[in-house]
């Protein structure tokens, strides 16, 4: 019974996902309509250190090859640098985050960053923002297929047009 009502409550999302239509609108990856979840039980203190950007959100093949990041901890959160892939244009990254909700970064000078997805190592992060206006993919390494496919069914989830997620 309760698998019958946890299954009926992921299915509510994704339905009225497709009643929406899929397509990027003026840069923007998702429906802004469809409800975005971060994940709550995210841990900020487990993604210090190095990252590589292993997918993106982007309106066309080409452009950048992804990206890498640092995560270093500091007294107010963490210092994030480095360079990422976002809608297929390099972007510099240097900013200061603080977690400000569940699963949640205060990025300076960016739109807050959402957890959507942490695999159990911590090992994967699947990154979005409420707008839509980008997501990514980080790894502490090479993804493996099966981690790089949660990403992508975590970003249906929560209403991006996954067509538009390229893998690097």
């Amino acid at each position: 019974m309760h698998q019958l009502i946890r299954a009926a409550l992921l299915a509510t999302p994704l339905a009225l996902a497709a009643c929406l239509g899929g397509g990027t609108r003026d840069g923007q990856f998702r429906a802004e309509a469809v409800p975005i979840w971060s994940a709550a039980a995210f841990d900020p203190a487990a993604i210090a250190g190095d990252w590589q950007q292993v997918a993106g959100f982007a309106t066309q093949a080409g452009g950048c090859n992804g990206g890498a990041l640092q995560f270093t901890p500091d007294a107010a959160g963490f210092a994030v640098t480095g360079n990422l892939c976002l809608n297929g244009k390099a972007t510099r990254i240097n900013a200061r985050t603080t977690p400000n909700g569940p699963g949640r970064l205060a990025v300076s000078g960016q739109e807050d960053w959402w957890i959507l997805w942490v695999d159990s190592g911590y090992r994967t992060l699947a990154i979005g923002t409420p707008s839509g206006g980008f997501g990514f993919v980080l790894d502490r390494g090479a993804i493996p297929p099966d981690r790089l496919t949660a990403a992508r069914e975590v970003f249906d989830f929560n209403g991006y047009t996954t067509a538009d997620l390229r893998a690097f």
